[in-house]
């Protein structure tokens, strides 16, 4: 769990600060959205986020140092059994929070902390494939366009050459080629 920030705390001191997030990701975990104020919802991200990569891990290790932090196997239970395999394809963002209207007693800023359990779509999916896809054609045609390159320019010079050293150099560079489309041609 992170350690508090010095300054202005949620509590009055460090372990009462780390009691009140303790309780948020607990109610947060059993109704999956807490209404709470700003502060507290941003305090509280990041940890609830470490507790549900810890329950997608899953192993006991992590269920121990869930334990620690929530001190109650049953909100545990439901945390590693339920909630770890709901997140299970999402990579992070695992929470949304949403700006209400100010409180109306001491004008605090409010807002809905909830889990995000919409599944991944699998558009997104679709459009990293693409870009990996894209990106990789991207890299084998620049690797294949210096190569190109340099053989049209070795024809070029191989064509411009008068000596008839160079001329057997070219036809020797011609019928190198020959060959290998001939193999291509037969594997197909």
């Amino acid at each position: 769990m992170p350690k508090p920030a010095k300054g202005p705390r949620l509590g009055g001191s460090p372990s009462h600060e780390r009691k009140i997030i303790a309780n948020l990701c607990k109610s947060l975990i059993m109704n999956e959205s807490v209404v709470t104020t700003e502060a507290r919802a941003k305090r509280v991200r990041p940890h609830i986020e470490k507790l549900i990569t810890k329950a997608k891990k899953g192993d006991t290790y992590n269920r121990r140092l869930a334990l620690k932090i929530l001190g109650d196997r049953e909100i545990a239970y439901v945390l590693f059994e339920e909630l770890g395999p709901k997140f299970a394809d999402r990579n992070g963002g695992y929470t949304r929070t949403t700006k209400l209207p100010n409180r109306k007693g001491d004008n605090a800023p409010m807002a809905m902390i909830e889990l995000v359990l919409e599944p991944v779509s699998p558009k997104q999916a679709v459009v990293k494939e693409a870009e990996k896809a894209a990106k990789k054609a991207a890299e084998a045609e620049e690797t294949q366009a210096p190569e190109s390159a340099e053989s049209a320019e070795s024809a070029e010079s191989a064509e411009s050459a008068e000596s008839p050293e160079s001329a057997e150099s070219a036809d020797s560079a011609e019928s190198a080629e020959t060959p290998e489309s001939a193999e291509e041609v037969e594997k197909k």
